[in-house]
């Protein structure tokens, strides 16, 4: 009846989401973020541990150490992509990475609490202040590129790893403030309590990746949808 009519059929219909030739090229996008990111975070780490011992910063220390924990989400993407059928490698993926937000969020919030009982007495540390203002701005560039195009490609493990990169310029906001009121006002409670909150944050995210449910990692053509649970995907906004 359709066909008599002059409309398409079913079956005829444009297909949803991207096509192999841009799903090839996004997957190749991926995996260039995801090297970037591991290049930048392993120099970040090596930074931030040195920098933190010299000047007794625990808050410097546990930046380091969440960039080890980022290094091995991205490295876990990068082991997905690297394969013929990321889809497949796709639930232990999200699971390592899910693992890494929790192990982040319990070091975060221990660290966090020696702090607020006073162990330990950081010194000033220009270093720490320098490294914490240059990944704010590198890595939300970062985080929101690996976002777009996992979402356009339908990879819940891409989200999922952006949104640690993301976690990571809350931590830099977090450690730059920190050390700046140390150096400033020697306020050394400003930084463990801000660090909690980012802990919550952790964990929230940590439970969204075991769950597979990193905010919409749909093709674009179906981001305006409302998913099938009754929730919208405004949260996936760019």
């Amino acid at each position: 009846m359709s066909q008599s009519l002059g409309m398409p059929s079913p079956s005829a219909a444009v297909p949803l989401g991207p096509s192999p030739q841009r799903k090839a090229l996004l997957a190749k996008r991926i995996r260039w973020f995801v090297t970037a990111t591991i290049s930048y975070n392993v120099i970040e780490a090596m930074i931030a541990l040195s920098e933190g011992a010299r000047a007794s910063s625990a808050a410097l220390i546990g930046f380091g150490l969440d960039s080890v924990i980022e290094v091995s989400s991205a490295a876990a993407v990068a082991w997905q992509f690297a394969g013929r059928d990321p889809e497949k490698r796709e639930k232990v993926t999200l699971r390592i990475i899910a693992f890494s937000f929790f192990a982040l969020a319990a070091y975060v919030a221990a660290d966090s609490v020696r702090g607020l009982l006073g162990v330990g007495e950081a010194r000033h540390s220009p270093i720490g202040i320098t490294l914490a203002a240059v990944s704010l701005a590198v890595m939300p560039v970062l985080s929101w590129a690996q976002r777009r195009a996992g979402r356009e490609l339908g990879s819940a493990s891409a989200v999922a790893d952006s949104k640690q990169t993301l976690l990571c310029t809350y931590l830099s906001a977090v450690l730059l403030v920190g050390l700046l009121l140390n150096s400033l006002f020697g306020w050394s409670w400003a930084d463990p309590i801000a660090a909690l909150v980012i802990a919550g944050i952790a964990i929230k995210e940590g439970v969204n990746a075991w769950r597979g449910d990193t905010c919409c990692p749909s093709p674009a053509a179906l981001a305006a949808t409302v998913r099938a649970d009754g929730r919208d995907c405004s949260c996936c906004d760019d």
